[in-house]
């Protein structure tokens, strides 16, 4: 009897936490948004904007994904909070890690020779790909098995 009382609470508890944390993302996403909608207005109205230099485009570009990455995490917490399994699942946390890859190599600047930082970028990138293509191979065994 206490330990289904304990469970019950600490799933209560994760259910707060969930919907705490849900709220503080929509709160840095809408942030974030409104931080890349108002630069982007700025520089097209009152700089010379020039989507076509590399520079800007990085920068554009490496805002769009920060709030991308922002609002898939948020998405994958909700997602995760309505089904009967753990927090976390491994697969969106490396998705989410190789869509931070991306960005960083879309901003990285090529030109100042960076190639340490693009090798182990690239490096990381293949790992975790690597690493989601086992968990998705172990996810379709476990499915085949019925164990999920």
């Amino acid at each position: 009897m206490r330990e289904g009382f304990e469970t019950r609470v600490y799933h209560y508890f994760e259910i707060i936490v969930v919907q705490v944390l849900t709220l503080l993302m929509a709160v840095v996403v809408t942030a974030a948004l409104l931080h890349l909608i108002a630069n982007i207005l700025h520089d097209t109205f009152y700089t010379s904007f020039d989507p076509t230099n590399p520079a800007i485009f990085q920068s554009v570009f490496g805002a769009i994904f920060t709030v991308v990455i922002a609002l898939e995490f948020k998405r994958s917490i909700l997602v995760t909070s309505e089904r009967a399994e753990g927090l976390v699942r491994v697969r969106v946390v490396i998705l989410i890690g190789m869509l931070a890859i991306v960005r960083k190599l879309i901003i990285l600047d090529l030109g100042k020779g960076q190639s340490e930082t693009l090798f182990a970028l690239s490096a990381a990138f293949l790992s975790l790909g690597l690493v989601y293509w086992l968990v998705r191979d172990q996810d379709r065994r476990d499915q085949a098995a019925g164990l999920e």
